[in-house]
């Protein structure tokens, strides 16, 4: 027993143990920041797979995500117009942070995720693909702004291949 905290050294080894085990153990702002890094990880090699793909093959990028943000905005009273270039500009931008979002959002709940079960990473890797890509997907299609009916297999492996390199990265940058 020491004299001056009144503690002994077993008593005092032990909750050395007991703060180090809670330590090693991701808290709740660890766990965020690791979903964001991943998330943020994921996103980059999305665009980055998107735009390679966009340069080898010589197509435009979609506009739909930018309808959904310009359809988004004016549901919720965000005013875009100041002038048509103005308009454009604006929901470009917010169809890219919607994009981002949903990604940093998918890595954070992903994060949480492996913090309470260890899933293999191909089966973490399929669900963020898969979920990511239902998460962009879903809303235009809801919107009436595609038709994955009509998409033909470059449209498919256009959405899925960017979708998967998410995944991997993903759900690598999680471990």
């Amino acid at each position: 027993m020491d004299a001056l905290t009144g503690i002994s050294k077993t008593d005092a080894l032990q909750q050395l143990s007991v703060n180090a085990a809670t330590l090693s153990r991701p808290g709740m702002l660890q766990t965020i920041a690791l979903g964001l890094r991943a998330g943020a990880a994921g996103t980059t090699v999305l665009s980055l797979v998107t735009y390679a793909d966009m340069a080898a093959r010589g197509r435009p990028s979609s506009s739909a995500p930018e309808q959904l943000a310009a359809r988004m905005a004016g549901t919720i009273g965000i005013p875009l117009r100041k002038g048509e270039q103005q308009a454009e500009a604006r929901a470009q931008g917010w169809g890219a942070l919607l994009g981002i979002g949903s990604g940093l959002v998918a890595g954070v709940t992903c994060s949480f995720l492996v913090r309470r079960c260890r899933p293999r990473d191909v089966v973490l890797a399929t669900v963020l693909s898969a979920g990511v890509m239902l998460a962009s997907d879903v809303p235009l299609v809801a919107a009436g702004l595609t038709d994955p009916r009509t998409w033909g297999m470059s449209g498919w492996l256009s959405d899925i291949v960017p979708h998967a390199a998410y995944g991997m990265t993903t759900a690598l940058a999680l471990r």
